[in-house]
């Protein structure tokens, strides 16, 4: 196993998680950037506002995109596993 196939599986690793916890960030990230345009408009300046809008949005972001973000996680270690005697050979 060779310096080059170690990085590549690394980097293939950080990218499958990048991929899957991106609809989650992204829709935890448009909660708090609603909730931010929300207090200044109201000028409310409560810390702990924002928290149950974007642990909602999370939940509902794992509940639609859980399946997908699942699959991606298989086909990754699918393929890891399945090219095993290769990364020993």
């Amino acid at each position: 196993m060779n310096q080059l196939l170690i990085i590549e599986i690394g980097r293939n690793a950080l990218l499958t998680v990048i991929k899957v916890a991106a609809p989650m960030l992204g829709l935890g990230m448009a909660a708090g950037l609603i909730i931010s345009i929300f207090q200044a408009t109201t000028q409310i300046q409560e810390q702990t506002l924002a928290f149950i809008p974007k642990i909602l949005a999370v939940l509902f972001a794992i509940m639609i995109f859980g399946p997908w973000m699942l699959n991606v996680l298989i086909d990754f270690i699918i393929e890891l596993f399945t090219n095993i005697p290769n990364y020993i050979g």
